[in-house]
């Protein structure tokens, strides 16, 4: 009788082990998505939603991250305010127990989520928001960056900007830059790059319209009349779209050369009809630019099966990498162990759309390009694109580690 009984205990402990062992195998990895769906983020933030959930519809159908962990996407909208920002996810990571935040459209926010990740231990990415300071000053080890920061493409813009203006004896400039994060830093950099690379271009003003300004006649109306060789221009989204067709009626593409506005693919399609060719703009990841990325035509078949056709922005693609940088983390870690994660990424080179990058290690921000070209109409697709395309790598772009170390050692003074 012992016997027996020592046998079903046996059986019945490996029935339990069995049970748990397939329990743990089975456990979910909980993403977190907290982008501005409402407010001046709505465009991107939709279209890296959108992103995001093709690239987790592949991985599951795979098993998930290690075939065995399926994700499970636990999404909020900041409203792109930093203090709603802060409260999603703190909400996201006590409430859901998400183990990673993609986050968010607005630098504003994602700075300021950036300690409440690193707080509760929770991995950080930004994919749209592209900040320098995101990565760059009160480091986290939990925060990485998938877009070329503002300062990666404050020199791509200034590179572009100064060959067109040695061609063209281009002296006196404008900018006009959205009053936040993303428009500060990024116009400051390119003001202080090209006294550097074209040190005969002057500014003879400088314009902040702030985040959301619906009524740019009267920014029109003063460029105009200043009569600069060119306007260097900081805006995006919703404020971009805004002063393009504000400024249309005007004759001010005609008259005023507009060169480094941001022209993502959402931005190419939504103003397909209106948007003035000849444009120099900048982009941050187009799909165009990398159709010879075998991961990059997968992508674009599989989204365009899922959105009824539709092509992916800069914003979809960006997503679409996030998620597959974070698994390759998983894979390299061998585990969803959050801190093993968070050191596999760390340095760590990943296969994506745009190529083989690095995250560089000094400051987990991705070693990605940005790309310039000309607003023009191409045949093979019913909307514009960046023509003439040059791509600026981040070697050529990328902040000197020195000065990243000398950033940070003066803020602990």
């Amino acid at each position: 009788m012992k016997g027996k009984a020592l046998l079903s205990m046996v059986l019945a402990l490996s029935i339990v082990f069995c049970f748990c062992g397939n329990t743990l195998a089975a456990e979910p990895y909980h993403l977190g998505v907290a982008l501005g769906f409402t407010g001046t983020g709505t465009l991107y933030s939709k279209d890296q939603m959108e992103g995001i959930q093709v690239a987790v519809d592949e991985i599951n159908k795979q098993g998930g991250f290690l075939k065995k962990h399926p994700i499970k996407i636990s999404q909020q909208d900041t409203q792109t305010k930093p203090d709603v920002g802060v409260r999603t996810v703190k909400d996201l990571i006590l409430r859901d127990k998400v183990r990673a935040v993609i986050n968010d459209y607005s630098s504003a926010v994602a700075v300021a989520v950036k300690p409440i990740c690193r707080e509760y231990k929770t991995l950080h990415i930004a994919a749209i928001s592209n900040s320098e300071n995101i990565t760059k000053i009160n480091y986290s080890p939990y925060t990485f960056q998938v877009v070329p920061n503002s300062y990666m493409q404050a020199k791509a813009a200034s590179y572009a900007v100064a060959q067109m203006a040695k061609k063209k004896g281009w002296k006196e400039y404008v900018t006009l830059s959205s009053d936040y994060e993303w428009g500060r830093s990024t116009q400051e950099e390119v003001v202080k790059d090209l006294k550097k690379v074209a040190p005969f271009l002057n500014v003879k003003k400088e314009l902040w319209p702030k985040l959301g300004e619906t009524q740019f006649a009267s920014f029109v109306t003063s460029i105009m009349s200043m009569k600069p060789d060119f306007v260097y221009a900081c805006l995006a989204s919703k404020d971009n779209v805004t002063f393009t067709e504000q400024a249309k009626p005007y004759g001010f593409f005609d008259k005023v050369p507009y060169v480094g506005s941001m022209q993502s693919v959402t931005e190419l399609i939504t103003e397909a009809r209106t948007m003035p060719r000849g444009l120099v703009a900048i982009s941050r990841a187009p799909f165009f630019a990398h159709l010879d990325v075998p991961m990059m035509t997968n992508f674009v078949k599989n989204y365009r099966a899922k959105y009824n056709g539709k092509y992916p922005s800069d914003w979809a693609v960006m997503g679409y990498d996030a998620v597959y940088a974070l698994k390759q983390g998983v894979e390299k870690a061998g585990t969803i162990d959050t801190e093993k994660v968070k050191d596999a990424l760390k340095g760590l080179t990943v296969d994506l759309t745009r190529g083989k990058l690095q995250f560089r290690p000094i400051d987990n921000q991705l070693r990605c390009s940005s790309y310039v070209g000309v607003v023009k109409d191409d045949p093979k697709y019913p909307f514009p694109i960046l023509a003439e395309l040059i791509e600026i790598k981040a070697a050529d772009s990328e902040r000197p580690e020195a000065e990243i170390v000398a950033a940070r050692q003066a803020e602990k003074k």
